[in-house]
């Protein structure tokens, strides 16, 4: 069972004041002394003396709370280093370290064990399984409290409490990450969290990490001070990069003072740093705290004015609208240029406009993992300069959250209104190997992210500035070698707000009415069929072979080669046949041939 709190030094010290001085930035300090740091936490085994030197140098400079280099200490985020296996000594060696520091300075400080967030998306079991263990091994060796910080997830800083509760009766300080609005990523204000948080039982609950000491007292200032005691342990500012390390700007010393004078009048019982903050703030925010310092300037906190776009901004696509009124789509594919002009990609899409038969051009996104002009931009080109409207294909592989939604923003801003959303190629196929892509969300995750655009939010459900008016759709292969995965997936897709679709290549129309089967008969989004016009035996071999979800069918390979010279023809007729027969779906889109895009236009 957990030990009691019952004549907790620790509770009893937060109950009678002053603010307890904690520490600051340790991984971001370790990792900046010890050079080719897996993670921070691995210092602990492979440069203790380092380890014990910035604890001693935090407790010298005032800090009466020092945490221990366990922040990404847990058996996932070890994993992640190859060192999951070394999670009990890790943690162990960690709360050794600041007791060591702790004797050799002969000071009284309290050690708080810092628990962090796991960092991705698990069940709520498995998140109190891991964080469970993770403060067992802490409170065994000797921690005083738990700090339990930088949060941005309500319901996962829920279960890090309830877990280190299940295991152990230590004091807990709650901590979450907040931006200048003083809201998290996720979107939880710091009201909502002092709401829930003060139903637990923590010792302190506040706000740490984030975006700047101004973020902090924000977030202090929406908890209120007439409750639980509060705590502010802030970065130091804003951090950038040079030469391959991470940056925080030299915040003047007096700027943390001032800093702390005003978390004291908020409410903060706990006051330190966190990435970026070193010894130096430390002692200045203990100066401030033993002098009992006063604000010198009023702390004033400006609401963000919201603008949202009317009119034009929000205008149907011409795409949505001939959907929606039931006409026949005809897009040409194209690939971007793989150079730095596009005046012959444009002119391709010119010529295909002024020709009266193609309706849009849909853009690929480095398709097959080479990279070549952005798909976004080469299509704001050519809708401006051609008149054409385009559906630009956006791949996850070479973007984070948030490069995608600066792009997507940008792209908005210039006109771009349709877009295809897909998962894309790994990098290893392509020009780049041993490169790794991006990933941080697929396909389904950029469908959502598109949704929540246009609902006028971010991928987490803040607001922005003004909603988005996209038209998107996703991809869906019907020839897909795991179908059951494939159906699964395109569920997920139309939940998550899909508006269209369009095939991998296909050969034939049974297998789409075999995929429509296994929906319940017929397909709930418009679907644009993709066709191929196979001009030899050796490409519809490698097609057929290499490409995973295009299947060509035995007949059109033995006929492209009896054809021998005469293949083009051949499957020119064959993608005519075929783009006949799908009249009866929403539309096709033509991948034009290689070099000679515009015999495409023999096709319609």
């Amino acid at each position: 069972m957990p030990a009691t709190q019952t004549g907790n030094r620790f509770l009893e010290r937060l109950a009678r004041g002053p603010a307890i001085v904690a520490d600051g930035g340790m991984g971001a300090l370790l990792s900046a002394a010890v050079p080719r740091l897996r993670t921070p936490e691995e210092a602990n085994l492979r440069a203790p003396e380092a380890v014990v030197s910035l604890h001693v140098s935090f407790i010298n400079a005032g800090a009466e709370l020092i945490e221990t280099n366990t922040f990404g200490a847990n058996r996932r985020k070890l994993g992640h280093h190859f060192l999951e296996d070394q999670l009990e000594e890790i943690n162990s060696a960690a709360v050794k370290l600041a007791r060591e520091a702790r004797e050799v300075t002969g000071r009284d400080v309290f050690i708080g064990g810092s628990i962090g967030p796991i960092g991705e998306p698990l069940a709520s079991r498995v998140r109190r399984e891991i964080f469970a263990e993770q403060a067992a091994v802490l409170e065994g060796r000797g921690a005083d409290l738990f700090m339990v910080e930088t949060f941005y997830d309500l319901e996962e800083v829920v279960d890090a409490i309830e877990a280190a509760r299940s295991a152990s009766g230590l004091p807990i300080v709650a901590l979450l990450t907040f931006d200048e609005g003083a809201e998290t990523i996720a979107g939880v204000t710091a009201a909502e969290a002092a709401q829930r948080l003060r139903e637990l039982d923590v010792a302190a609950i506040g706000a740490n990490h984030g975006a700047g000491l101004l973020a902090a007292l924000a977030a202090l200032e929406r908890m209120g001070k007439d409750g639980i005691p509060l705590a502010a342990l802030p970065n130091v500012g804003l951090a950038s990069l040079a030469g391959g390390r991470v940056i925080y700007p030299h915040a003047a010393p007096e700027y943390f003072a001032e800093f702390a004078a005003h978390a004291r009048d908020l409410g903060a019982r706990v006051i330190g740093g966190c990435c970026g903050t070193t010894p130096a703030e430390i002692a200045a925010i203990h100066s401030a705290v033993e002098e009992e310092r006063k604000p010198r300037a009023p702390l004033q906190f400006d609401e963000r004015e919201l603008v949202v776009s009317l009119g034009e901004e929000q205008r149907e696509t011409g795409l949505s609208r001939a959907l929606r009124e039931n006409e026949w789509i005809i897009s040409v594919q194209l690939d971007p240029p793989l150079g730095g002009s596009s005046v012959g990609l444009v002119e391709v899409a010119r010529a295909l406009q002024e020709s009266g038969r193609v309706g849009f051009v849909d853009i690929n996104d480095n398709a097959t993992a080479r990279a070549g002009m952005s798909s976004l931009m080469v299509s704001a080109t050519i809708e401006r300069e051609c008149g054409i409207e385009t559906i630009p294909h956006l791949t996850t592989r070479d973007w984070s959250v948030m490069g995608l939604e600066s792009m997507l923003l940008g792209s908005h801003a210039e006109g771009v209104r349709n877009v295809l959303a897909i998962t894309g190629d790994p990098p290893e196929v392509g020009d780049y190997p041993g490169a790794r892509g991006v990933y941080e969300i697929d396909a389904v995750g950029l469908t959502q992210l598109i949704t929540n655009l246009n609902r006028g939010e971010d991928f987490n459900g803040r607001p922005i500035d003004g909603p988005t008016s996209f038209f998107h759709g996703v991809a869906v292969n019907p020839n897909a070698d795991d179908l059951d995965l494939e159906l699964e997936r395109f569920q997920q897709k139309l939940e998550a707000g899909a508006r269209f679709a369009m095939t991998q290549i296909v050969f034939e129309l049974e297998c789409l009415d075999r995929f429509a089967e296994r929906l319940g008969g017929s397909w709930p989004i418009p679907v644009l069929v993709g066709v191929f016009p196979v001009t030899s035996y050796r490409l519809a071999l490698r097609l057929h072979n290499e490409v995973p979800g295009i299947v060509v069918p035995d007949d059109l390979q033995n006929a492209l080669q009896d054809a021998g010279s005469e293949a083009a023809e051949i499957g020119f007729e064959h993608a005519r046949m075929l783009i006949a027969e799908s009249r009866r779906f929403a539309g096709v889109y033509v991948v034009a041939p290689f070099r000679k895009p515009l015999r495409v236009l023999e096709l319609l």
